[in-house]
């Protein structure tokens, strides 16, 4: 298919905010502003459009390692850290490249997140120095550094000043030269600070960025958003393996099916990412032992609907953001966050609705333990009789994963 990489790229750098955000109360928008400076330096250095693309691609990508390391202490019961003190240890940084090594780059960006927190005078992680560090890379440094330690959703002119005295006191030692120009010149004028504001940051970065598109199989895509199901499932210590489970189960009943590869790996897709909206719910909701109350189960069903929220700007993800979106919906018109019925309800958002309370029936959960294929067997079998599920779709699901 012919995949659009901007909306898919704005899509992720919701994924990846609501983490910081969540974990570390830091304003939303931070991977959004690192991509927007990044991008106005790199077209002050002539750099080439898809050169311009990459870098706000790999600004929004920056942190991902971070994310899912920050989400891995926090599933260990380590103390917590900071966003800084992680951005302080090499290992995101690695991971980070890693995640990345499937992205549909449109130029060599190897080593670029590896090396975003590198020294200009070679006092980094990896001792490299000077224009050995990729000049991406460099940029990226410099925008990070800014974004982490300033307030940037309202600047007054006496801040603006400080910034850039402190960037310049920086060159030589944390940035280069070019790059430290490169700041000063694009931050001269007062819409370079305005379209950092929370309310104007967003559409700023969608009208700028190079447009791009690219072939590319749900396969391939399918390499992509795994990382993020990982990020997705470390939200909560009770859903560690949830979003890579389910899809390993729509893949199974797809094949059951005999569904088309295609239509199997956008199953998968929509599994993949069917709870990015959770990223938008406190953990203080998501792991509370006891019974919710009704505030707190209204943010639960919020949930589904910032999932459509992030992935309906995606052309050619219009299937898979009706499956995705559509996992908590019942065809008696009872469920969330629509109120769909049946006829609204097409047979693979059926399927995944089913195998998604099938999941979490067999997962542990911090109000009861893993049930068991047959208690969760006959709960699924009661929300037959109650008009809740697809009584085709529920059978088949209990023969086929019958222990």
């Amino acid at each position: 298919m012919r995949f659009n990489l901007n909306e898919f790229l704005i899509a992720l750098s919701f994924a990846l905010d609501f983490v910081e955000m969540d974990i570390f109360g830091i304003v939303t928008n931070h991977s959004k502003r690192v991509a927007y400076m990044s991008m106005r330096m790199a077209e002050k250095l002539g750099m080439s459009q898809r050169e311009i693309f990459d870098i706000v691609s790999l600004s929004i990508l920056h942190d991902n390692g971070a994310s899912e390391k920050i989400l891995h202490d926090k599933l260990k019961s380590e103390p917590m850290s900071s966003l800084q003190s992680i951005e302080s240890k090499q290992e995101h940084g690695l991971k980070g490249e890693e995640n990345v090594r499937d992205y549909p780059f449109l130029t060599d960006v190897r080593n670029v997140i590896k090396y975003h927190h590198e020294n200009y005078d070679g006092t980094g992680f990896f001792q490299i120095k000077g224009d050995d560090i990729p000049v991406m890379a460099q940029i990226i440094k410099l925008a990070d550094t800014v974004e982490l330690n300033t307030s940037l959703n309202k600047v007054t002119i006496a801040e603006k000043r400080r910034i850039q005295d402190y960037v310049k006191s920086q060159e030589m030692s944390t940035f280069s030269p070019k790059i430290v120009n490169a700041f000063i010149d694009v931050s001269q004028t007062p819409h370079f600070w305005l379209d950092l504001k929370d309310e104007f940051i967003h559409a700023s970065l969608q009208r700028n960025i190079p447009n791009f598109s690219v072939e590319m199989t749900f396969a391939q895509l399918h390499n992509i958003t795994r990382v993020f199901s990982k990020i997705i499932d470390a939200k909560s210590t009770f859903t560690q393996v949830h979003s890579s489970e389910l899809a390993d189960k729509v893949a199974k009943m797809g094949e059951y099916y005999k569904k088309p590869d295609d239509e199997i790996y956008k199953l998968i897709i929509a599994a993949d990412l069917h709870d990015i909206g959770k990223l938008a719910v406190s953990n203080a909701i998501l792991d509370k032992p006891g019974r919710l109350d009704e505030e707190e189960f209204d943010a639960i069903k919020q949930h589904s609907y910032y999932t459509r929220l992030s992935l309906q700007e995606i052309q050619g993800f219009e299937d898979i953001m009706e499956w995705a979106s559509n996992h908590h919906e019942k065809l008696n018109g009872k469920g969330y966050p629509y109120g769909k019925k049946g006829t609204e309800l097409d047979f693979n958002s059926r399927l995944i609705a089913c195998l998604d309370v099938y999941q979490a029936l067999t997962e542990n959960r911090p109000y009861r333990k893993a049930m068991t294929h047959r208690e969760s067997s006959e709960i699924l079998m009661g929300m037959i009789r109650d008009g809740s599920l697809d009584e085709q779709i529920t059978s088949d699901v209990i023969g086929v994963f019958k222990k």
